[in-house]
C-alpha cells in the first residue's frame, strides 16, 4: 500500500472518496519521570522551553498517530479525513493522547475503485466494522 494520506480536512483535493470506513483512532497514555520531572523543576527557575515535556508529548502523539493509521490501514483505507488530537488527565503525572479521525478510500476522479471490504449492502464498505470501542 502506497504511504497514508493524513489531513485534518474533510476531503483531500484532487481526489474522491469512494469508500467510507469510518471512526479510527489511536491513543497511548503516558506518565512523568522522575528524571523530566527534576529537570523540569530546575528549568521552572530559569524559564524557557521543557524540552522533556516536549520530547514526552512528542513521542506520545507520533504513537497516538502510528496506531491510528495502522487501524485505517488494517480496514482499508488510504486516506484518514477529520484528523484531531485530544489529550485528558488520567491521573496526577499521566495524560492520554487520543488521535482520531475518519478512514476512507480516496481515488483520482474518474479511476475505477476497487477495494476488497464487506459492505453493509447499501453501499457503504465497511460499515458494520467492530472497532473495539
Amino acid at each position: 500500500m502506497t504511504s497514508m494520506i493524513l489531513t485534518n480536512t474533510e476531503t483531500v483535493p484532487g481526489l474522491k472518496v469512494v469508500a467510507h470506513f469510518g471512526l479510527v483512532q489511536g491513543s497511548t497514555i503516558r506518565a512523568k519521570s522522575i528524571g523530566r520531572d527534576f529537570m523540569a523543576g530546575m528549568k521552572n527557575l530559569v524559564g524557557g522551553e521543557l524540552r522533556g515535556y516536549t520530547e514526552l508529548l512528542q513521542e506520545s502523539r507520533d504513537q497516538a498517530l502510528k496506531r491510528m493509521t495502522e487501524q485505517a490501514e488494517a480496514l482499508g483505507a488510504n486516506a484518514v479525513i477529520n484528523l484531531r488530537f485530544s489529550t485528558s488527565s488520567i491521573a496526577a503525572g499521566s495524560a492520554e493522547i487520543l488521535c482520531y479521525g475518519t478512514a476512507v478510500l480516496v481515488e483520482e476522479p474518474g479511476s475505477q475503485h476497487d477495494y476488497d471490504s464487506p459492505s453493509d449492502g447499501y453501499g457503504t464498505p465497511g460499515a458494520q466494522q467492530d472497532y473495539g470501542v
